[in-house]
């Protein structure tokens, strides 16, 4: 590897198109002059879009890719049979160490396949956890897992505990992060089976700041620095978390246009709103990391525009200088498998 950081972008699968990546792509590169970009996909429609900018051509390399895994094809079977695909092939130059990272806005489940398959898990890692920044009335709070592993065991979220502290400590510079596990109470004997299990483990680890139970109403005003749950209710609070936001921003946004009066409001608190409506935009926070492998693999939003990719760049240079990767494979490798 050379003193660049080298990130596979793949081109195919997002909702956008090919367009929003290379826009993003070169934006990048602007961004960071210490970073390297792969591009799979259609390479002959990747240079299309290329063309339009002025960039430094030693720095992308396009990799021509005559296959695609769509969304509703079944994951471990498009990633074993579709070689050539943009994603398989990023993963590959991931796995042969000729990348530091590897960002993706198609198929979750095919990332995810990748990811375990053809990257692998580090060393001691049960399982690889979708970990994803939400934004809060302070500073964001990482939810792990978001969607990856429905069904876990208790050991397993305390490695999820173990790994968002790495994170947020390595990451985003949280001292001794504060670790919570998602339930419906506070109380230590409030929860489900799996909660209740996992409570004692978290509560006696001494690698964690655990702080006890989060209910969700409480994850939006920053009570916990990482928050853990299944794959299942990590999902349904990411999801739920992004619809509210959209639709608080579209009803301030009718509210503040529906009379005269409240647009004259509006231009006098505009600065101030921006500020504040920041916190809630999901494309500066970068994508969701797969924790746990052997490298670093970022999965972005399928209907991700050049903002995002951009911010996903961002954040793996962060993830890959801090060395997110190496210190959660040292800090697994002595556990069994």
């Amino acid at each position: 590897m050379s003193d660049l950081i080298t990130i596979v972008i793949d081109t195919i699968g997002g909702d956008n198109g090919v367009e929003v990546c290379v826009k993003g792509a070169v934006q990048g590169l602007s961004d960071h002059p210490n970073v390297k970009l792969f591009l799979t996909g259609h390479k002959s429609e990747i240079e299309g879009f290329l063309s339009e900018y002025e960039y430094d051509k030693s720095r992308i390399e396009v990799i021509d890719c005559s296959e695609e895994i769509s969304p509703n094809e079944h994951p471990v079977q498009a990633v074993r049979e579709k070689k050539d695909s943009s994603l398989v092939v990023g993963l590959k130059l991931l796995k042969d160490e000729k990348a530091d990272a590897f960002i993706s806005a198609g198929s979750t489940g095919a990332i995810l396949a990748g990811g375990q398959f053809v990257v692998g898990r580090a060393k001691g890692v049960k399982r690889t956890p979708l970990a994803h920044l939400l934004p809060t009335n302070s500073t964001p709070s990482l939810l792990l897992d978001c969607g990856a592993n429905v069904d876990v065991k208790p050991e397993v979220l305390l490695q999820f505990a173990e790994m968002g502290s790495i994170y947020m400590q390595s990451v985003c510079g949280v001292d001794n992060p504060r670790v919570a596990i998602a339930n419906i109470g506070t109380e230590e004997e409030k929860g489900n089976a799996l909660v209740k299990k996992t409570y004692p483990l978290l509560r006696d680890s001494k690698i964690i700041n655990f702080t006890g139970s989060i209910e969700a109403r409480a994850i939006p005003f920053g009570k916990a620095d990482v928050i853990v749950a299944d794959g299942f209710v990590g999902n349904i609070i990411i999801k739920l978390y992004e619809g509210l936001s959209k639709m608080l921003l579209r009803e301030l946004k009718g509210a503040f246009l529906s009379t005269v009066r409240s647009k004259i409001g509006a231009i006098m608190v505009k600065k101030s709103m921006k500020n504040t409506l920041q916190k809630f935009d999901a494309s500066d926070k970068g994508g969701a990391p797969l924790l746990g492998l052997k490298a670093l693999v970022v999965k972005i939003h399928g209907n991700s525009k050049d903002g995002e990719v951009i911010s996903a760049i961002t954040q793996c240079v962060t993830f890959v200088e801090n060395d997110v990767t190496g210190k959660i494979i040292k800090g697994f490798e002595n556990s069994e498998e």
